[in-house]
């Protein structure tokens, strides 16, 4: 399974076109690879750990990876029953996933995922799911063989819907936490979320701070990317920060050079 069929998610954002630079930056051994913000899980993925958890606040995004992790080939029969139409995504889109089935709004989730505008995770004040269609070129980059892949890698993986903060605080000191908050490079505040469920403004970011903290001192590693705004840079100056120099950038899933993004970790080791 090559790494591009592992990145079963677009996710504006994601560290998938990055590994290259990131992977070298983490420690030579990881005990448990902990993921507050699993996003697309591409770092996770590539480092392949025989222990982790995932996590994140996405709710639906957490039944995804559980729903793929039970049932792949059920997901599959069900993703690839979908129309390809643009009503038939509005009428999906309109489906009230807590009312569905765990395949069935696994699926779906992952439908919306592959056909909507530019693979963004975006919702409404009601908490519905509200990005436009964007087409169907991107749908059949997965296959089965892809879910069941997955579903296999994810069997060793604790998952878990929850806050950053408590992950954080729950971590141990052999884990290694990798942080990818939601952020748009050069913006202190994160107000139009392209990225992911909800908004993170710079008071989270100062909660996360505070959390990576207590975590340094419980000595527990950690490495994080971020936008390189000199307000959150300012939040991680005590530690190692690296500029990114081929990154995400402004504009919407496309990388490019002098991105405004940096690593951040707490420790020197790297695995170079």
């Amino acid at each position: 399974m090559t790494q591009k069929k592992v990145l079963f998610l677009r996710y504006p954002g994601g560290k998938g076109r990055m590994l290259d630079f990131l992977i070298p930056q983490f420690p030579l051994f990881i005990n448990r690879f902990v993921e507050p913000f699993v996003g697309g899980g591409a770092i996770f993925f590539a480092l392949n750990p025989k222990r982790a958890l995932l996590s994140d606040i996405n709710s639906e995004l957490i039944d995804l990876y559980g729903g793929i992790r039970r049932y792949p080939i059920e997901v599959w029969n069900i993703f690839q029953g979908f129309p390809s139409t643009k009503d038939a995504y509005y009428k999906i889109r309109n489906w009230k996933h807590d009312e569905l089935n765990l395949p069935t709004r696994t699926a779906r989730t992952l439908y919306l995922n592959r056909t909507c505008f530019k693979g963004m995770w975006r919702h409404n004040g009601n908490g519905e799911f509200n990005v436009g269609y964007g087409g169907q070129d991107r749908r059949w980059v997965i296959s089965k063989e892809t879910l069941i892949w997955i579903s296999k890698k994810l069997w060793r993986v604790s998952l878990k819907c929850s806050d950053f903060e408590e992950v954080i605080d729950a971590c141990q000191k052999d884990d290694f936490i990798f942080i990818d908050p939601p952020y748009r490079p050069g913006e202190r505040e994160m107000i139009h979320d392209h990225y992911r469920y909800g908004k993170f403004s710079f008071d989270n970011y100062k909660r996360l701070a505070a959390t990576l903290k207590r975590a340094s001192v419980r000595g527990i590693r950690w490495a994080m990317t971020t936008s390189a705004h000199p307000d959150i840079v300012y939040l991680f100056c005590r530690y190692h920060i690296v500029s990114i120099q081929r990154g995400t950038g402004r504009r919407i899933g496309a990388l490019t050079k002098n991105s405004g993004e940096v690593l951040i970790r707490n420790y020197e080791e790297v695995s170079q």
